[in-house]
């Protein structure tokens, strides 16, 4: 890949919708690492990382029609749907750590290696094998998508911690700068998401486990996060644009150990409602056309049917 990276004509990065700190510290990794990069994020950032963008001084561009490339290197992207941008797959390459997605099989190059908590470990590597030089911002950038992609560690694999102990050894960076990099304070906007979704909270009791669903406009990860801390082992949150949808889903550590894989999970009901979802075994999204409350419906549903086997199997 490093080859191709170095070709002229220049390569348009591309990230998913909504692009959190993980896909943008990848792109900006690569930026610095090989010529004539551009990052592209037709569906913006999130809100850290816009901050982190500011910080390191990265340059993105939303309107990636312009944009001139021979190549097109997709980067931290569960599958072609999270993508506002026609895609031809034959002249693109992939490098994901989500569950594998055949939808991405006919691409030209495609990379998958879902035992990592993060797709900056990958582009760590590939920045090794390649030799090339790693600077302290890339670093930085590198060692940030690491602890927000792993839920600062709780989701992390051993690889995980050993690649950052490495970044950090080498980088001679210390972990408060790692942590204190971005301002992660919740803002208001955010937090009155959060309790309007408590507030439209749907919920089912399977055994000793519980399953909630809820709608908003905005910040469906994070007001997950805060219906998991009310004390739901699984939850969905979805959001309507018209007739688009969004959808995220987030699990406790303890589903996932028990085979809860919410990547899987939504991937299926992806494939059942004609619409594009992934992710991890704790963190998943599916984005699509259709009306937001029946997909969480069955989402729901599908969930419930996974742990009552997992009760009925006394796990």
């Amino acid at each position: 890949m490093g080859n191709e990276l170095s070709k002229e004509g220049g390569t348009l990065v591309l990230l998913h919708g909504n692009a959190d700190a993980d896909a943008l510290a990848s792109a900006f990794a690569v930026q610095q690492a090989f010529p004539d990069i551009t990052i592209g994020v037709p569906g913006g950032l999130d809100r850290v990382s816009k901050q982190l963008a500011k910080i390191l001084n990265i340059p993105t561009s939303e309107d990636v029609s312009k944009v001139h490339h021979a190549r097109l290197l997709i980067l931290d992207t569960s599958g072609p749907e999270q993508l506002d941008f026609v895609l031809d797959l034959t002249k693109a390459m992939i490098i994901d750590h989500h569950a594998r997605n055949e939808k991405w099989e006919k691409a030209a190059m495609y990379h998958c290696d879902d035992t990592k908590s993060s797709c900056s470990e990958i582009i760590y590597e590939l920045l090794k094998k390649e030799k090339r030089k790693v600077t302290r911002e890339m670093a930085l950038a590198l060692l940030f998508g690491m602890l927000t992609d792993s839920g600062y560690f709780r989701f992390a694999k051993h690889d995980t911690l050993t690649t950052f102990s490495e970044i950090m050894s080498t980088q001679g960076i210390q972990m408060d700068e790692a942590m204190n990099l971005v301002d992660l304070d919740v803002d208001i906007s955010e937090r009155i998401s959060q309790l309007k979704g408590a507030q439209r909270l749907k919920y089912w009791k399977v055994g000793n486990y519980i399953v909630a669903t809820s709608q908003g406009s905005a910040f469906e990860a994070s007001v997950c996060k805060a219906l998991l801390g009310l004390g739901a082992d699984v939850v969905f949150v979805g959001s309507q644009r018209g007739d688009q949808f969004r959808v995220s889903a987030r699990a406790t550590q303890a589903m996932v150990r028990k085979g809860v894989h919410l990547g899987k999970l939504l991937g299926g009901v992806g494939s059942e409602t004609a619409n594009g979802g992934g992710g991890h075994p704790g963190a998943a999204g599916l984005t699509g056309t259709g009306d937001v409350e029946a997909i969480l419906n069955i989402a729901a549903e599908n969930a419930m049917k996974l742990l009552q086997k997992t009760k009925s199997s006394g796990d």
